[in-house]
């Protein structure tokens, strides 16, 4: 079954650049994953400060496998410094 994830991210305002090529880095990467359907990077319009990322996964499997990748565990070590909160994480099922 697919996995579909919207995740929110705020950046410190003073840290934009690090956490913006941080994410770019995981776009990159995580695109490369066999399980990866789809992992795209936004910007808030009104908000530079504000990312938000979609992605669909494979299954549970790619998504765990995603997860314990050394650039999501590398961005998991530094967000707490570059992020103004915890990034909001929503898994979600397609329904129509």
């Amino acid at each position: 079954m697919k996995i579909y994830i919207t995740a929110i991210l705020k950046a410190i305002p003073a840290q934009r650049a690090e956490v913006l090529a941080l994410l770019h880095q995981m776009v990159q990467e995580s695109r490369k994953e066999a399980a990866c359907l789809q992992y795209d990077l936004h910007e808030v319009t009104s908000d530079e400060n504000q990312f938000i990322f979609y992605e669909i996964w494979e299954n549970q499997a790619g998504l765990d496998a995603h997860n314990q990748q050394p650039y999501i565990q590398e961005f998991g070590r530094v967000a707490g410094e570059q992020l103004q909160e915890a990034p909001q994480i929503y898994l979600m099922e397609k329904i129509a």
